[in-house]
């Protein structure tokens, strides 16, 4: 019975029978939305205004390539020219709202973390890995500014921040290493961590004790700390942290006070998520 089911199969599946699934061909893949999106996100804090050529540059097109991508954005609206520099328009943030307002996780995620911030009078937020990056998916600051990046939507270096290093805490160490000897670390403060080898052993310690506090590391004056978000199988799916100004609270107190309430919020989540 299995040898015809195997015989009857198109030849990618059998030879797939008991195996994960690879990624998609090639052939069902459409070049020139990924380079599209790709030029979208040329565009960051750093760069939010480019010329063609840098377009070009940092997408690895041709010009005559970056300048009809460009055109094209321009001409749907996600793009505005100014002489010869673009930037993004408005409109990109359509694109994000789709993903805020469609995702079951955020929606999850967010009455929790209102709960957190409003019971510390703390900022909190949620976040997932994406490459070397974590995206905050989630936020509140219970009425205290605390950082420009706890915003739905911010990017932020994985190395050097709680989420991230509890995220990465959820890969095999062999992967982290792995991860890690990809990575150019830039000491964003004098206090960040940029040793590889100590940021291993960092993040085993951190898969260990269930949890990651960052002193200071990615902004100065900025102390946080973050848990895991797993759901019923004890897959990491997100981090969520609280994050207070170092003026306002010690590293202990971060902690004894706050660590808790994230736990709490961990446990109930582990059910719905």
């Amino acid at each position: 019975m299995n040898a015809f089911a195997l015989s009857d199969a198109e030849p990618d599946d059998a030879a797939n029978v008991g195996e994960a699934p690879a990624g998609p061909h090639k052939r069902d893949l459409i070049a020139g939305l990924e380079k599209g999106l790709a030029v979208i996100e040329a565009f960051d804090q750093d760069r939010p205004r480019l010329t063609i050529s840098e377009v070009a540059t940092r997408c690895g097109l041709t010009r005559a390539a970056a300048r009809r991508y460009l055109i094209t954005l321009e001409y749907l609206g996600y793009v505005t020219s100014d002489r010869r520099m673009y930037s993004l328009s408005p409109k990109v943030l359509r694109l994000g709202q789709s993903y805020m307002h469609s995702a079951r996780l955020p929606r999850i995620v967010a009455p929790e973390l209102h709960k957190v911030a409003y019971a510390l009078k703390e900022a909190s937020s949620a976040g997932v890995l994406d490459g070397n990056d974590v995206i905050c998916i989630a936020a509140t600051e219970a009425g205290r500014l605390v950082s420009s990046t706890l915003q739905p939507g911010t990017r932020v270096p994985a190395y050097c921040t709680a989420n991230g290093r509890v995220l990465l805490s959820a890969m095999p160490q062999p992967e982290v290493e792995t991860w890690l000897a990809r990575q150019n670390f830039e000491a964003r403060t004098p206090h960040t961590m940029v040793d590889r080898e100590k940021l291993a052993a960092e993040i085993a310690q951190i898969r260990l004790r269930g949890h990651a506090a960052v002193d200071q590391e990615f902004e100065l004056g900025l102390r946080t700390i973050s848990v895991p978000l797993k759901n019923y199988r004890g897959e990491v799916l997100a981090a969520i942290n609280v994050s207070a100004q170092a003026s306002r609270m010690s590293m202990d107190q971060l902690v004894s006070e706050c660590l808790p309430a994230l736990l709490q919020a961990q446990a109930r989540l582990r059910s719905t998520l």
